[in-house]
């Protein structure tokens, strides 16, 4: 008889947030695959289970997901956990459930922890809708091409990003969408939780000024801000120099009114040396 594979959350931070379902799955599990066994050995001595673990990760999933699917054909009673969080969420596994699935066999799902809802939660920022962008490429070109993608994207914004290089991920969310309001959610659920909230400029200057950045963190954007009614008949001078009021270099300022006209930079330069000379209104 078949066994099944349950999709199990685990804490992000403070035990206590396993819920009494999830304990209950762990328990019943003969085998547990996890991300890795050393992280996932911790919880189960907390819970006081030896039962057998498997590891699998982005580099043995394929491999393990047919193990794993011929143990449950076998009888066996599978909990699939990730480090942290609910599995899938930009961590492996989705190998070891679509082969579940193509097998025909019972996938349960037992819910809990995850930093992404945790973060759109606590954030202040209204997400009746959102995109989950998980990791940005760690590469700046393709980086900054899906960010300036996403700034047309009329919805709230989420992402994940590592404590090594968050900085340099704020600066240039600033550059690609500074008319977003921010929220840095750091260490969640743990002792040294934080919430930064503002503009990305800020947090990232509030970042920098630390001699360390550690934990990960849950980024979360809001939706573009409306235009200011009537600021369509301001120059791109004063318009410029509104934005770099509200902290944006000019260089910024500059991208972000241009942006906001839809115009490209050689049009603007355009636009600011006929004022200079004396040419036509802007």
């Amino acid at each position: 008889m078949s066994g099944q594979l349950a999709i199990v959350s685990t804490p992000i931070g403070n035990l206590e947030d396993l819920t009494l379902r999830a304990v209950r799955v762990l328990r019943e599990a003969t085998l547990i695959a996890c991300e890795d066994t050393r992280h996932t050995r911790k919880l189960l001595e907390h819970l006081g289970i030896t039962t057998r673990m498997v590891s699998y990760h982005e580099h043995n999933e394929t491999e393990r997901a047919g193990e794993i699917v011929g143990a449950i054909l076998e009888g066996a009673r599978v909990a699939l956990v990730t480090d942290a969080g609910t599995p899938l969420l930009s961590d492996p596994g989705y190998r070891v459930v679509r082969a579940a699935i193509d097998a025909g066999l019972s996938v349960e799902v037992v819910p809990g922890p995850s930093a992404l809802l945790t973060a759109i939660a606590g954030s202040g920022i209204g997400c009746s809708s959102f995109y989950f962008g998980g990791f940005l490429p760690a590469k700046r070109t393709q980086r900054d091409r899906l960010l300036d993608e996403f700034r047309h994207l009329d919805t709230a914004l989420v992402f994940y990003e590592a404590p090594h290089r968050v900085i340099e991920t704020l600066t240039a969310i600033a550059t690609a969408m500074p008319n977003r309001n921010v929220c840095a959610a750091r260490e969640l659920t743990k002792l040294h939780e934080e919430w930064l909230r503002g503009s990305a400029n800020d947090i990232a200057n509030t970042l920098a000024a630390r001699d360390t950045v550690r934990g990960e963190f849950t980024l979360v954007l809001s939706r573009a801000e409306s235009p200011v009614p009537g600021s369509a008949g301001r120059s791109v001078d004063e318009a410029i120099a509104e934005a770099q009021a509200a902290g944006l270099s000019r260089m910024d300022a500059m991208k972000q009114v241009a942006r906001a006209r839809g115009l490209s930079k050689r049009e603007l330069y355009q636009m600011l040396e006929s004022a200079k000379h004396g040419g036509p209104p802007e």
